[in-house]
């Protein structure tokens, strides 16, 4: 059976070639003349960390990067995690296509390391390893209910929007009048924003078409944001909040008793933060102008912000088949600064709806038991790029660091490993002597017989249309 990988080629080198048979045995050990000078380096994940990783390790002149994908695509959370709408986040696609234009890069689809292939399988096969593959899951929502049918993580909400073909089965239900987000970071205003937003604009974007179908159908008219702390501690952006607030179509409900007393601890805060909170006290406090309260009454939705709430059940419906709402205990602050932590009151409350979606974080999983990993913080343990305890083995991004700032945070930790890489390679810190690269895990892929079925044959053809349109390049299966 053929080798699941897909592989992105630029036109002038297109290959003809003819992959080892099912039986064939591959053999590390085989070694070219070629490649005596030339430093294979394997990179695990496509999204942020990998291409950025990938691009400063080409700045050596003979180095090859080999970028491996369990998705059919490329680009991670920068194709499957921004919003649809937010087109000028994607534009880093082009420096990556960039990127993968070299003829010393090659990007391998299709190939989950830690399944398919091993992490000590990849290291025999190239001079360094790098773990770029992000935080792929998401953390769980740990209270009684959280099982109910209309509750779901946001994470796979996005995916489903986005197009992910992991999350295609979900069948969001879109036909009650109110939906409660838990988290009140940017995910959860992504999720808030696509709910409300007018189909006619949705449209424009390149949200799928299923899930632009599900939601011209939508009756969720209004959305609550539910976080633990208060204004002070959200963890959504400025950019993102203005947007919210412009939505067409929505008003804002937000109490003033939130915020009483919060102008006289701003300048005790840093300036984006002062200017974010500054806004929201504006539109708590403030009575809107003419235009402004004209454009709200006539609003068909609506959109909220619940602070100093912690959700403890989701309430089932009277027939235990889905969601009816959301108990929430009253929270106050403890702690000042960054110690700042919510703890209950002893008073609860209940927020009715009959969707939930919980933003509460993304986690990293660990991709092969001979790589060491932090279950509770969810990193891989290294220092400044190298893992701890296994020499050629490096990280990048979120398995990094933790899943924690933007994409040009990634770019600055992608480009400090690839250098700490590049370093120790000088240095002469890694293994010496020719590395087959790709050849050898290609032939060991297909040595295993491993191919595609049909659904995700299927799947993985609809994602690849809307890459060649992207790339305008060939994209050949190997086999």
């Amino acid at each position: 059976m053929a080798s699941r990988c897909w592989r992105w080629w630029g036109r002038s080198a297109w290959p003809w070639t003819r992959p080892l048979s099912a039986g064939s045995t591959p053999s590390f050990r085989h070694q070219f003349s070629t490649q005596e000078k030339t430093p294979q380096i394997c990179v695990v994940g496509s999204g942020p960390a990998g291409f950025y990783t990938a691009q400063h390790l080409l700045k050596h002149p003979q180095a090859h990067v080999d970028i491996y994908e369990k998705q059919p695509v490329p680009f991670g959370l920068v194709r499957f995690g921004v919003a649809p709408d937010h087109p000028e986040v994607k534009n880093v696609i082009n420096t990556f296509t960039q990127t993968a234009h070299s003829g010393r890069c090659a990007f391998w689809g299709n190939v989950e390391v830690g399944r398919d292939v091993t992490v000590p399988e990849l290291q025999e096969a190239y001079h360094a390893v790098v773990l770029s593959y992000g935080a792929e899951d998401h953390r769980a929502l740990d209270i009684p209910g959280a099982e109910l049918p209309g509750v779901c993580s946001a994470r796979a909400f996005v995916g489903w929007y986005n197009g992910l073909p992991e999350n295609q089965e979900l069948k969001p239900d879109l036909s009650c009048d109110t939906a409660v987000i838990l988290g009140q970071g940017n995910v959860a205003l992504d999720v808030a924003r696509i709910l409300l937003t007018p189909p006619e604009h949705l449209e424009k974007t390149d949200i799928t078409k299923a899930a632009l179908g599900v939601l011209r159908q939508s009756r969720v008219k209004t959305v609550w944001l539910v976080g633990r702390r208060g204004p002070l501690q959200v963890a959504f952006t400025i950019k993102e909040l203005r947007e919210m607030i412009q939505l067409p179509g929505t008003r804002p409900i937000l109490d003033p008793v939130d915020f009483v007393g919060l102008q006289d601890r701003l300048k005790e805060v840093p300036r984006p933060r002062k200017r974010l909170t500054e806004l929201l006290l504006r539109t708590a406090m403030e009575k809107p102008g003419p235009e402004e309260a004209a454009r709200r009454a006539s609003a068909s939705r609506a959109w909220g912000l619940r602070f100093f709430r912690s959700p403890q059940q989701v309430l089932p419906s009277p027939d235990g088949r889905g969601a009816a709402g959301v108990r929430l205990a009253v929270t106050r602050l403890e702690g000042v600064g960054e110690a700042t932590r919510a703890v209950p009151t002893g008073a609860m409350e209940d927020l009715p709806c009959g969707l939930v979606l919980s933003s509460v974080g993304y986690k990293s999983r660990p991709i092969d038991p001979s790589v060491p990993f932090d279950s509770r913080l969810g990193v891989i343990p290294n220092v400044e790029g190298r893992v701890m305890d296994v020499p050629g083995l490096y990280c990048s991004g979120w398995v990094k660091r933790g899943p924690t700032g933007v994409i040009a945070t990634t770019m600055t930790d992608s480009f400090l490993t690839g250098q700490t890489l590049l370093q120790d390679l000088k240095a002469g810190l890694l293994p010496s002597g020719p590395r087959p690269g790709s050849t050898a895990i290609q032939a060991l892929l297909s040595s295993r017989g491993l191919g595609p079925d049909a659904e995700s044959w299927e799947v993985g053809w609809e994602v690849l249309l809307w890459g060649v349109s992207l790339f305008g390049r060939g994209l050949f299966w190997e086999g």
